[in-house]
Formats: structure tokens, sequence, C-alpha cells
């Protein structure tokens, strides 16, 4: 590895990283660069590193994280207005292990205000471009993140997904994305979108990269009540394990391979069953992305994989019990935003009750108050059992079809989005043909299970085209050992 044999130094790949997040400045992917900082923490490791000084395994890689994870005495805004001027006084669970293994920070990255968006054009700071089309979209709502990867700035990045907002933009960019199993990595520190299905995850160019992420990030968090015990690094028999002797080069793009003795053990995937879902396939979903699922299929089919038919009809109601869920929650989480504690302040006001509704009038983005007001409705007397509860309800049948599903194959294999990436301004003025962009990822939220986004080819114009693979509940690293036998396909 290079930092181990002292052929590049963390302080190089940092102002590499630097250099190309300016140059890449028009695509609009930060919305800060911690330039002092990341420099100084890099000399810090070159330092130990020329003291024989043992180091973690990420050292020297430069990071990204999507403007909803805090770091403290860093202003964290979920890319909204209303928290403008806000500092946090914490630092992220999920970025604080990164650092610990010597992951350097050097920025936050663009996003749908408080992540409600299929785009990244529901942003304070104006949309990402897509990495491969300036004119289209970059996908959402961590749609800075995955550009940020997807153009080689950083090794990887943070992203959390609430109903499709890792993988959709790693399909829009043709990277990986990975939505783990509910609770595998801490939410503590993460601005809050909706509690029930939000996840942390990541976004990396290679499934060697992703796993290396996620052996480090998951697991119990004293401060998430809501997250799993380590079930990722059970059993590990991976190798490769990075010593100190060897740090950081298992991050495939930056540290090349080169003499750590220490190699993974990689063992050939047995036959396995893949579902695919016939209700998925029909006229909604791009005739493109359909050839890209029936390539893959065939693929799988060759190496000596079953693929088996799926019927899944509860999956049809998805979308309209997630649209109910995740705005009650919302509802919920974005009513501490008034304008007394932190964050942005209207000026206009004569009166508390002024300042409680000039300061969120102006403070929200058009989305987050569409959400708030469907939140409000669906919660209402006289709606709560004809709207949420059905929903409820509806969510349990979900979370039953994955069960029985899972009994006929071991993973489910299905497109991430119904399209590939469109134009910048196609679909901001209408949600409800937003909304549908979120038709076969928000299942998956609504279940609590792993979905893992991967490349799958081009559309004839270049757009990025990706399928998903999603398996049961903590079979995340089934998922990415068997993404690892896809890739080169």
């Amino acid at each position: 590895m290079r930092i181990a044999n002292k052929t590049v130094t963390a302080t190089r790949l940092v102002k590499d990283a630097l250099a190309k997040a300016k140059h890449f400045e028009d695509y609009n992917i930060f919305t800060a660069l911690y330039e002092e900082r990341a420099l100084k923490k890099a000399a810090e490791i070159d330092e130990k590193i020329k003291n024989g000084e043992s180091v973690g395994k990420l050292a020297g890689a430069p990071f990204a994280a999507k403007d909803n994870f805090l770091t403290a005495g860093d202003e964290t805004t979920a890319s909204a207005h209303i928290l403008s001027g806000f500092v946090s006084p914490i630092t992220a669970t999920s970025v604080a292990k990164l650092e610990a293994e010597g992951a350097i920070l050097i920025g936050h990255t663009n996003c749908d205000a408080f992540a409600h968006g299929s785009s990244t054009e529901n942003s304070y700071y104006g949309p990402t471009l897509n990495a491969h089309d300036k004119t289209r979209v970059a996908g959402g709502s961590s749609g800075g993140s995955a550009v940020a990867v997807a153009l080689d700035i950083v090794e990887f990045a943070t992203g959390s997904d609430t109903g499709g907002s890792i993988r959709q933009p790693a399909s829009f960019n043709g990277i990986y994305g990975l939505k783990p199993t509910y609770g595998c990595v801490s939410r503590y520190g993460v601005v809050a979108m909706a509690s029930s299905t939000d996840c942390i995850g990541f976004f990396t160019r290679t499934p060697e990269d992703m796993d290396l992420v996620m052996s480090i990030a998951s697991g119990k968090d004293e401060k998430d009540m809501t997250s799993l015990p380590d079930y990722y690094n059970a059993d590990d028999t991976r190798g490769g394990v990075v010593d100190t002797a060897c740090p950081s080069d298992t991050l495939q793009a930056a540290l090349a391979k080169s003499s750590c003795s220490a190699e993974p053990i990689v063992s050939a995937t047995p036959p396995l069953r893949i579902g695919i879902i016939k209700d998925f396939d029909n006229d909604v979903v791009d005739a493109e992305i359909r050839g890209a699922l029936k390539k893959k299929c065939e693929l799988l089919k060759s190496k000596g994989h079953e693929i088996v038919e799926l019927e899944m009809p509860s999956l049809k109601y998805a979308l309209a019990a997630y649209y109910i869920i995740q705005p009650a929650e919302v509802a919920s989480n974005l009513s501490r935003h008034d304008g007394i504690r932190y964050g942005f302040r209207s000026e206009k006001s004569k009166n508390l009750d002024d300042l409680y509704g000039n300061t969120r009038s102006e403070g929200f983005m058009p989305e987050n108050k569409r959400r708030i007001m469907i939140g409000n409705f669906v919660l209402s007397s006289g709606f709560y059992d004809a709207y949420f509860l059905k929903a409820a309800k509806t969510r349990t049948l979900i979370v039953k079809e994955y069960e029985e599903a899972f009994k006929k194959c071991d993973f489910i294999l299905t497109p991430v989005s119904p399209n590939p990436a469109f134009k910048l301004g196609e679909k901001v003025n209408d949600p409800v043909a937003m909304y549908l962009e979120d038709l076969m990822s928000v299942p998956a939220n609504l279940a609590g299970v792993p979905g893992l986004a991967i490349p799958a080819g081009e559309t004839a114009n270049g757009l990025s085209l990706g399928l998903q693979l999603v398996g049961p509940r903590r079979s995340d690293r089934a998922l990415i050992e068997f993404a690892k036998e896809l890739q080169d396909e």
C-alpha cells in the first residue's frame, strides 16, 4: 500500500481531493469544505507513519459527509435555510467511527433540504448536477455525496436513505450505494427525517470499499436505542484485516495494492435463488432499465444461479403507505425548528406567534412545507384511522410479504427507480411525478431490509443504469459479497 510504503502521503491524498472538489465546483457538490482541518489531520497521520506508529484502517482516505450529518464545530444545515448558522456541538457516531480509523472529512455535501426529495433540487443551495450529464439531476436526497464519489473526489461518502435516498442517486451516477438493515449503523447525530425508516449508509466505487467502510461503521451505539448489535462483523472470515504495518490501503481506488501480506479470503458464491418481482415488470419501468434487468438475469443464470419469479401484490400500495407514514414522522421531527433555540430566525416578527409562523414560512423549502401539512393532516382527529392506521397495517403486510419471499429466494433483484436520471426542472413542480421515482425503493425501507444499488451499464445516450439487490434483515454483508462476484460482469 502506498501510504505504508511511503510512496504517497495522506497530505497528498487530501490535497488532491480538495483540488478536485474545487475543479468540479460547478456541479454544486459541497456546501462546505474543511481544508485547513483536513490538511492538519493528514499531516498528523503522515507524522505517525514516519515515526512507525500505528494508524487506522482508513488512514489518509478522504471522505465526505451528507449535510445532515452533524460534525462538532461545523455549520450543519441539512441544506435547509432554517438551520442556517447552526453549529453542531456533537459529531455523528458514524462519522466519529470513520475518523477514529483515520479517514479524513473534507466537507459536507449538498442534499435535498432535510433529505426531502429525489433529485437534490429541493436544496437551499440549489441543485447538484449529475456526474455524467450536467443537464440531468444527481438524484436525491443524497445527490452531493453520490456525485462526489462518482467524480472520484473522495473515496467514499455518507448518506441517509429514508425511501431510496442512497440507492437512487447511486444508480443515477453509476456507483454502489447501500441502505443497510434498519439499525445496522447508528443514526445518532444525523438530522432526523422519518425515524422509523431512516437508515445510515454509504457510497463507494467498489463493493470491497463498501465492505471495509461497513465493517467500521456498523454496530451498537448507546446513544441510539434503535441500533443493533454488531452482526456485520460476527464470525468474520474475510481475512485481509489491515494491521498497523499495512494501514488503510484496502480502499482500492486511492491506495493501490502492494506488499500487504494479508489477502482477503474469497470463496466462490454457491448457486443462489434470485427473486424477480413480477409486479415490477410493467410499462411503468423504462425499457432500458427492463433490458438491464433481463441482461443481469441471463448472466446470473449462466453462472448457475436460479431465477425465481415472485408475486408481492402488497408492494403496489407501498408508495401510498410510505407517503402517509413518512410525512407524519416528518411533521413530528420538524416541529422542533421554531427559530427560538437555534438556526434561522425571521426578523419580520412583532410577537411570538409571528416569530413561529414567519420563521417556518421563510426557513422551510416548499417540499418541507408540503410534507408537514400532509403529516399533520393524516395524524389529525378524524383522519388518523382513515389514513395513518391503514398505512401502518399495509406496512405490516409488506413486512410479511418480504418474509414469505425470502423463504423462496436468497436475494431479490429489482430496478432502483422506474427511470434513469431525468432532466433538471422536469419534475420539480410535479410532486406526484417526483414521488413516483421512489416506487421501487420505498418497500425496503418500510420492511427494514437492506438494499444495495449496483451499476448495471448505461443507456444509449450515456446515462447510468442501476439495479438493486435486496436481502433479508441482517444480510448486508452477504449482499456485498455477492456484489463482488457481479462487479466485473
